[in-house]
């Protein structure tokens, strides 16, 4: 029996179906296995790391190898690159060498470094991404995991923006061997539009030059959605980039003058805890909690403990105190912005007013709601009440964040409300929101 040669050959046998026929047939996956050859006794044995990766590649669950579109499967017939694959995995000693390099960067950051997490995000992406006409942009992708596992699902374009140059090279040597399915910049998507005059250098970025660099363009907010955000928000101003999102949202600046683009972003479950929050949770229910629920659909696709994730921190620190966490989870929240935000009386112009207004009401949650609208305009907050079928002794931290729209368009409507008492204090109170991120 001939002797095996110091790198041998498994095949993993996987049942796919035909797209032509549909019928299921054998597929026949190459792997390298390596092992130590007889002929060779002083030679070094492989690592036993590669080897557990090549078993644990060999034996997974999920979808069968696919071309990524019909461009690339152009490209194949011409013997000119190949589709990318689940066993086109990146060394986990590479990836270790690069996270090392990125304690370096003075800010905290967690990355996806785990092949089955990043296939179970996918997954939670609705299943089958090339039925899905929407452009990802990752956030921050550092490695690369999650960035292989999207277009092993599917995903027809990819844009991965990465805003430390230590992780560029990798992105962009993956960048050429596809056919247009990935596009890397040099980019901080939680950087974009930043406050402040001057010339804008990378990471930083305007969104509109971002999305014309990418050839997208603006759709009305009535069409689906154009753009999939994915990402893990920076934990340390976790809360200000929540509201940076929901200010652009409601005026309709930075990315969601390009329609409604939709986020799905891993945070904290503190922060999860308070978006969700019902009225009369006088706990949690907050501004930020009233604001969001009106803008979006909210969606929880996952929850994952921190451990699953890497840091660029030698003691993989958590910047938010434990004593502040419910757990040790990190949320992966769908945010959807509603086609119906927007109406006659609620409109990306006067939507500021709104969220000044609610901001106000539900500092003192405890406080009743008409002394506040008295406040405002007196002698009027009793009529806005029974208009509403509010009863008069209601506390703010009780209204719901519909009945909260319905009283802003009352308010719109009211010919006793002239607003003056919010103008002043809008773009006061919204930069020193922004300038804090």
């Amino acid at each position: 029996m001939a002797l095996l040669s110091y790198k041998t050959v498994l095949f993993a046998v996987r049942t796919g179906f035909c797209r032509g026929c549909g019928r299921p047939q054998q597929v026949q996956h190459l792997l390298k296995s390596y092992s130590c050859d007889t002929r060779f006794p002083d030679s070094n044995p492989p690592k036993s790391q590669a080897l557990q990766k090549l078993v644990k590649y060999s034996t997974h669950y999920g979808r069968t190898q696919r071309c990524l579109s019909a461009a690339t499967s152009s490209v194949l017939r011409k013997e000119q690159q190949r589709p990318l694959s689940r066993f086109d995995f990146l060394d986990t000693e590479d990836i270790d060498e690069i996270t090392i390099k990125a304690q370096r960067s003075s800010h905290f950051r967690r990355f996806v470094l785990s092949s089955d997490l990043a296939n179970l995000i996918v997954e939670c992406l609705d299943g089958d991404l090339s039925e899905s006409n929407a452009v990802i942009f990752e956030c921050n992708p550092g490695p690369g995991v999650l960035t292989r596992a999207l277009l092993n699902g599917g995903a027809q374009r990819v844009v991965a923006l990465e805003r430390d140059q230590q992780f560029l090279p990798a992105l962009q040597s993956l960048e050429r061997r596809l056919d247009g399915q990935l596009e890397v910049v040099h980019c901080d998507f939680f950087k974009l539009d930043p406050i402040g005059r001057g010339p804008v250098r990378p990471p930083a970025m305007l969104s509109k030059k971002l999305f014309d660099d990418l050839g997208i363009p603006p759709v009305a907010w009535s069409e689906d959605v154009p753009v999939r955000v994915v990402g893990i928000v920076p934990q340390k101003n976790e809360r200000n980039v929540l509201w940076k999102l929901l200010y652009a949202i409601y005026e309709r600046i930075s990315i969601f003058q390009h329609g409604r683009i939709e986020m799905n972003m891993f945070m904290s479950e503190k922060e999860y805890t308070k978006l969700t929050a019902e009225a009369g949770n006088l706990k949690n229910y907050q501004a930020l909690s009233a604001l969001c629920q009106i803008a979006c659909d909210i969606q929880l696709l996952h929850k994952e403990p921190w451990s699953s994730f890497g840091t660029n921190s030698k003691n993989g620190g958590c910047v938010i105190p434990r004593s502040s966490l419910t757990n040790d989870h990190l949320c992966l929240v769908r945010l959807t912005p509603r086609r119906n935000l927007f109406n006659q009386s609620l409109t990306a112009a006067n939507s500021s007013t709104l969220v000044l207004m609610l901001k106000q009401c539900l500092t003192k949650r405890k406080a009743k709601l008409i002394d506040r609208l008295e406040s405002w305009c007196p002698g009027s907050g009793g009529k806005l009440l029974m208009q509403l079928d509010l009863p008069e002794d209601v506390l703010t931290g009780d209204v719901h964040p519909e009945e909260y729209k319905e009283l802003f368009e009352a308010m719109e409507h009211s010919q006793d409300f002239s607003q003056s008492w919010l103008y002043d204090e809008v773009l006061e109170n919204i930069n020193s929101t922004m300038l804090h991120i």
